[in-house]
Formats: C-alpha cells, sequence, structure tokens
C-alpha cells in the first residue's frame, strides 16, 4: 500500500468511488486550491485507490490550529486490512507536521467500524460532546451543467 497526497482534479476523478457521491468538478478544484485542505489517498496493487481521507486545518485566534478529519472513505473490498487506519495516521502525522496542536473527527454513536478505526489511530472518544447542523440547500456544480 502505498499513501499519497492527491492534487489534481483527474486524480480526485479517478479515486470518485470512495467518495459518498461522485466527486464535483468546480467543488473538487475549489478543495485542492486551498493549501488548508488535504486529501489522501491509500493505493494497492497496481495503483488501484483503496481509501482515502479528507483533512481540513481550522484555525482558531485563541488556540492555533487543529485538523479535522473531514471524511475517511475504504472501498468495501479493500476494508479489514488495516488501510482506513494507515490513512488516520498519514493524516495525523501531516497535521504535526503542519503545526497543528490535535486532530478530531465526529462519526455515529452506532457507526462501530470507524469508531474502532480512530481508537487504533490513536484518537479517544470525548465524552459529553453533542453536534448540532444547519443544513442548507445544496449549491448546484455550475460545472457539471447543473
Amino acid at each position: 500500500m502505498r499513501i499519497r497526497r492527491v492534487t489534481t482534479v483527474a486524480e480526485v476523478l479517478a479515486a470518485g468511488a470512495l467518495f459518498d457521491d461522485a466527486p464535483q468538478p468546480a467543488a473538487t478544484e475549489r478543495f485542492l486550491a486551498d493549501e488548508r485542505h488535504h486529501l489522501l489517498v491509500a493505493y494497492v496493487d497496481d495503483g488501484v485507490p483503496a481509501g482515502m481521507v479528507t483533512g481540513v486545518e481550522t484555525t482558531h485566534p485563541d488556540k492555533g490550529t487543529e485538523m479535522f478529519l473531514y471524511e475517511l472513505g475504504v472501498d468495501e473490498a479493500y476494508q479489514g486490512r488495516g488501510i482506513g487506519t494507515a490513512l488516520v495516521g498519514a493524516l495525523a502525522e501531516l497535521a504535526r507536521t503542519r503545526g497543528c496542536f490535535g486532530m478530531w473527527v465526529i462519526t455515529d454513536v452506532d457507526n462501530a467500524p470507524a469508531r474502532a478505526t480512530y481508537r487504533r489511530a490513536g484518537g479517544a472518544d470525548e465524552d459529553g460532546q453533542v453536534v448540532y447542523v444547519w443544513s442548507f440547500s445544496p449549491v448546484p456544480d455550475t460545472a457539471n451543467g447543473a
């Protein structure tokens, strides 16, 4: 397995099956253009994309910068091989090298595989946390003609 930071739209589209939905070219360009956004892909065999993790650096005036693990995905055919744990570890190492003071992620309480992956990668549950969300209508991706 080889983990590599992806920096082109073509690479993201080639790994598109790893995402919940097909990557949108305009959103992908915007994501990749920001040096604080990170996309790591794990490749197996002859360059087959097997998993991905995205992270976003967030900075607050009185805290500094931390890494938000935005999304982790491993192709079903490659699950159970440590790819997710390796991707989380690689993102954590990237966060350290970029001067982040920590990294965090949110997952569903009943998502046992994700919780086990995060624990194996050195994460710890944070008791007493509640997540609030605001949902807005999606903005069309004009690059796709939507």
